[in-house]
């Protein structure tokens, strides 16, 4: 495949990334500033928490875990870990992720 071809390609590759990426930001930014701080990321990421929290304890038993079993997670378990997972995120530590850093793998 000639080169022209290639970079044509990535171009269009990466354009479609960076525009899922920037709706993705715009989803999860509430407030609308173009960054998304610790409470929209972990509102946003938290929602499969709280669909499956039938009995809305703040506690996913095994019942309402994927194929009925697992160890109990509470809402305040799984913030945390959101809260780690948007600490790595934020590869330059100014507390808000961009969308460079929303694009970015998981760390």
């Amino acid at each position: 495949m000639p080169a022209a071809v290639l970079a044509l390609a990535w171009s269009s590759v990466a354009g479609a990334q960076v525009a899922a990426t920037r709706d993705y930001l715009a989803r999860m930014d509430t407030d609308g500033n173009g960054r998304v701080s610790l409470a929209e990321y972990q509102a946003w990421m938290g929602y499969a928490f709280a669909q499956m929290d039938r009995n809305r304890d703040d506690r996913l038993t095994a019942d309402e875990l994927p194929g009925g079993r697992g160890r109990e997670v509470s809402l305040a378990e799984h913030r945390q870990r959101l809260a780690e997972a948007f600490r790595r995120q934020d590869s330059n530590r100014d507390g808000v992720l961009d969308a460079r850093e929303l694009a970015a793998p998981p760390q």
